[in-house]
């Protein structure tokens, strides 16, 4: 009987402290998520529906080539519950046909885990229904609009676009502009911006000029830019899709001098090496896209260990007319995968619906994330909140192009580089860099 006390106490302590290392390593999971329960399989499916051939296939090979980076890393560390992982891609082109069959297809397939994409927001619209059906879970990195609290198996590793007009419209404010307009193909981005803008523009003390629709066939925007700048545009929105650097051509073939703005999707050197020496100075909110800052000291940990394993195993991407350069993957899509296998290690599960609710209490911080960025999802399904989101501009010098945070935080008085920057306190006062004298400094923004 005191034997059979000993064993017992023994086992108890030792799942104790089995369960304290493992509940570490879970909430603690580093620049790679290591295994730390068996799930008795051998694989773990993972679904892709990307843009893999076509004008968007850019997108979907970066987003293929960020998963495998961290799948890799992932299965050298054991795997998720010993399982590799093992990435199913579909083509979905940038045909919605095309992308609900894949999600459908993905949705009704027990082999398959978890499902990202299809990217673009009314292509989501129409598979989602699939994956809600199916108790799918997945998570989606191309889509900017829709409201995922609507999604129990849904979620977004995207910015939302309300977080990025909000940071843009107040940086066109600080900057003296005072009529904008909008130039995006229809669909429900566009839809649920123009919205946004008519809403939002007089908080702002703005006036919103409206939307000029464009369509997915169109290779100008001279018309809808020159009915914007009759109208006395100070600034355009612009597609956060290919699409949207034929906006950037309209700016140079009609010189047009205000402030182009857009979304995450600008990071495409598509958008220099058609619009040239007109996208700078373009405004471009992102989730931490980093590669573009001069400074790689300023690197987020995460963000710089995956961007570095990308580049070394699919290098870059370099415009043979504008010479920008960008990495062959796209570390929010890594984002999903990362938060798929953490959430899996504390459920200790592949179960969707146990995986979705430990996904949805996540709070990673930004220096483990590939994207950099802290990954805190709540009820509403967004991986990323409004403090999230950066705000780029972009410039080109004798050295090439590259880009300055304009929302980033800094210090009353330090010496700054370029007049016009916009920064902000930890108290989220705002600061402009300001002449004085013959120095650059960060001064109080007068009202």
């Amino acid at each position: 009987m005191i034997r059979r006390k000993i064993i017992i106490t023994a086992l108890t302590i030792s799942a104790m402290i089995a369960s304290t290392v493992s509940a570490t390593a879970v909430d603690r999971p580093g620049l790679v998520p290591h295994s730390v329960w068996k799930s008795g399989q051998a694989v773990i499916k993972v679904g892709l529906i990307a843009p893999m051939t076509g004008v968007f296939a850019t997108l979907g090979v970066n987003q293929r080539n960020s998963l495998q980076v961290l799948a890799d890393s992932i299965n050298a560390a054991g795997g998720i519950g010993g399982a590799k992982i093992q990435i199913v891609v579909r083509d979905g082109g940038l045909d919605p046909v095309a992308s609900t069959n894949a999600a459908k297809e993905f949705a009704g397939d027990s082999s398959i885990a978890f499902v990202m994409g299809p990217s673009i927001s009314s292509f989501y619209a129409g598979a989602a229904a699939y994956y809600e059906a199916n108790k799918k879970l997945n998570c989606q990195a191309g889509v900017a609009a829709l409201d995922f609290t609507d999604y129990k198996y849904g979620f977004r590793s995207q910015d939302f676009f309300k977080d990025d007009y909000a940071q843009e419209l107040s940086i066109l404010q600080r900057k003296g502009v005072k009529k904008f307009g909008m130039i995006y193909e229809a669909g429900s981005t566009g839809i649920a911006a123009d919205a946004f803008f008519k809403d939002s523009a007089p908080d702002y003390g703005l006036t919103y000029l409206g939307w000029q629709v464009i369509t997915s066939t169109q290779t100008t925007h001279d018309a809808e830019l020159q009915k914007l700048i009759n109208l006395g545009a100070q600034a355009v929105d612009i597609s956060n899709n290919a699409y949207g650097a034929y906006t950037t051509q309209a700016a140079a073939d009609l010189n047009f001098k205000g402030i182009l703005f857009g979304g995450s999707g600008s990071q495409n050197i598509a958008f220099q090496e058609t619009g040239g020496d007109h996208f700078v100075g373009t405004l471009m909110a992102a989730p931490n896209y980093q590669f573009p800052i001069r400074d790689k000291s300023t690197w987020m940990p995460g963000y710089k260990a995956h961007i570095d394993a990308v580049v070394k195993q699919y290098g870059v991407t370099t415009g043979p007319k504008s010479g920008s350069t960008s990495p062959n993957g796209t570390a929010i899509e890594a984002d999903c995968l990362y938060a798929f296998a953490v959430a899996s290690n504390k459920a200790r599960s592949f179960d969707s619906t146990k995986v979705r609710d430990q996904m949805a209490s996540l709070d990673i911080p930004a220096i483990n994330t590939p994207s950099g960025v802290r990954i805190h999802p709540g009820t509403n399904h967004n991986f990323y909140s409004a403090d999230g989101i950066s705000v780029y501009q972009w410039f080109k010098d004798a050295n090439g192009w590259y880009t300055v945070q304009v929302n980033g935080l800094a210090v009353l008085n330090a010496k700054c580089t370029i007049v016009g920057w916009l920064m902000h306190r930890s108290n989220g006062a705002p600061l402009i860099c300001t002449k004085v004298g013959t120095n650059l400094y960060y001064k109080a923004q007068s009202a």
